[in-house]
């Protein structure tokens, strides 16, 4: 399933990423491959850098974005992509919990989209594209956010809905995409199995269980409806297909991977050493962890 939303750039890289991973993985190590490796993994290392650095927002980050100063063009510019502080909305001052953080939807000169995207955050655990840390801060953030991300059925695509004028603007005023319907903040219970994996992943299973247990209570019920719609995703979706393979397909192999989590491997990616060690090597020399986090001399847990 594909987030339409031309601002969902977050989930693009993620599968980016697993991609290369994937590609590196089925190259054999011989002499006609080792550009082709070195290439990968230069482009790994660089895609990586970039989204936990600066795509990368927690109450830490979010107080340093409050701080900003603007109109800084140096080398070693701490806001290097002009952003404005007056950019973070009200809704993030209130959804940010003390504890947890997210990559956020896309980074552009000058523009923000703090919207949190489901796929996006969960297969960056899933692939290693986001740091153990940022990981574990991830479900951290899905734990203290249950009742805006999960409400009553397991979860939403992105959080918050684009409403008013943006939603005019952004979607053309699709009448498929309102707020809280579809793509636009819409509740997909086929995601029930990507955050299991991740969950698993990061050994712990007990948010997927509590998550799974919500679905239970009314999908089969509703007939294995392709999404839910309202903010608390109460409703049935208003243009939702029933019985849809998907959404069956995701509680099942939700449940199969709890009972058998070592099963979850297969889909996983470890980073390794050699990745962690460019990456050690590039946020030491990165400006804005100079200027922007004084005395922070600790290198990244990946």
């Amino acid at each position: 399933m594909m987030q339409h939303n031309s601002h969902n750039y977050i989930f693009l890289q993620a599968l980016f990423y697993s991609a290369l991973l994937c590609a590196r993985e089925m190259l054999a190590p011989e002499d006609g491959s080792a550009d082709l490796i070195r290439a990968l993994n230069n482009r790994l290392v660089a895609l990586s850098f970039h989204i936990r650095e600066y795509y990368w927002i927690d109450m830490k980050r979010l107080n340093e974005i409050y701080r900003y100063k603007t109109e800084e063009y140096s080398y070693d510019a701490v806001n290097k992509f002009n952003i404005y502080p007056d950019q973070i909305p009200s809704w993030l001052i209130d959804f940010m919990p003390g504890r947890g953080g997210y990559l956020i939807g896309n980074l552009q000169p000058a523009h923000m989209d703090f919207r949190f995207f489901s796929l996006g955050n969960l297969w960056a655990i899933v692939s290693s594209l986001a740091t153990i840390d940022q990981s574990h801060a991830i479900l951290d953030l899905i734990d203290a956010t249950w009742e805006e991300l999960v409400a009553d059925m397991p979860l939403k695509i992105c959080y918050p809905a684009l409403e008013g004028q943006e939603w005019r603007i952004i979607t053309g005023s699709d009448p498929k995409n309102t707020p809280w319907s579809y793509h636009n903040g819409g509740s997909w219970p086929t995601l029930l199995w990507q955050l299991t994996v991740a969950c698993i992943k990061m050994n712990r299973p007990e948010i997927a269980e509590k998550a799974i247990k919500l679905a239970e209570r009314r999908i089969s019920r509703d007939k294995w409806p392709e999404y839910y719609d309202t903010k608390g995703a109460r409703f049935i979706g208003k243009q939702a297909r029933l019985f849809q393979t998907w959404s069956i397909a995701g509680y099942l192999v939700a449940k199969l991977l709890l009972a058998k989590p070592s099963a979850a491997n297969i889909l996983t990616n470890e980073e390794d050493s050699e990745l962690k060690n460019a990456f050690s090597c590039m946020i030491s020399a990165n400006p804005r962890r100079k200027r922007g986090r004084k005395g922070f001399n600790q290198p990244f847990i990946i």
